[in-house]
């Protein structure tokens, strides 16, 4: 506070970093590499289950004529199965989640150089993301346009204002999970 007493100027902008990443070209081969790792993952999971509803079918048609030792013995790999459908789902889902992230962190770098530089050519102390934004001009300062342009990209159609809605944009790929870093 000590600093913005001493220059007197406080400029506040925001940002929609969302945006940016759904308008940038590698977002598309993010979401593209996304998906097919989402859907090999899914094909096993799916092969995975069709082999258990078979055993357990065949469990199920057949339990009355086993022996106590052989209706345990299915019983126990039913359960084993089971146990392993389940793990596979949350190492599949943790995979998707650092495929995710590892894909972003890049984008995510060279938007914050873009914030960064785009914040000090125009002279503003403090930008916020439109996301988190509960109330703002609805035509100013909003620099997205600017760091877009930074980027070499073409700015598409608008994002709802931050005033008027709290959606995120539809146009978005993924989630970022790994939010704009903050600079002191």
């Amino acid at each position: 506070m000590a600093s913005f007493a001493q220059t007197g100027t406080v400029k506040i902008g925001y940002t929609n970093a969302n945006y940016i990443i759904s308008q940038l070209p590698e977002s598309r081969q993010i979401e593209s590499d996304l998906k097919a790792h989402s859907g090999q993952l899914e094909k096993e999971l799916q092969n995975k289950v069709r082999d258990y509803q078979g055993k357990l079918e065949a469990y199920n048609k057949g339990a009355q004529t086993m022996t106590d030792v052989i209706r345990a013995d299915r019983e126990k790999e039913l359960t084993s199965l089971r146990s392993s459908i389940e793990e596979f789902q949350r190492n599949a889902d943790a995979s998707l989640q650092k495929k995710e992230q590892t894909a972003l962190e890049p984008v995510m770098n060279k938007i914050q150089k873009a914030i960064d530089d785009v914040a000090k050519e125009n002279g503003y102390t403090h930008i916020f993301t439109a996301e988190a934004l509960l109330y703002g001009p609805e035509d100013g300062n909003n620099f997205t346009d600017l760091v877009l342009k930074k980027l070499g990209v073409t700015p598409g159609a608008k994002p709802a204002s931050p005033a008027a809605s709290t959606a995120k944009p539809a146009a978005t790929p993924a989630k970022p999970t790994t939010p704009v870093k903050k600079k002191n």
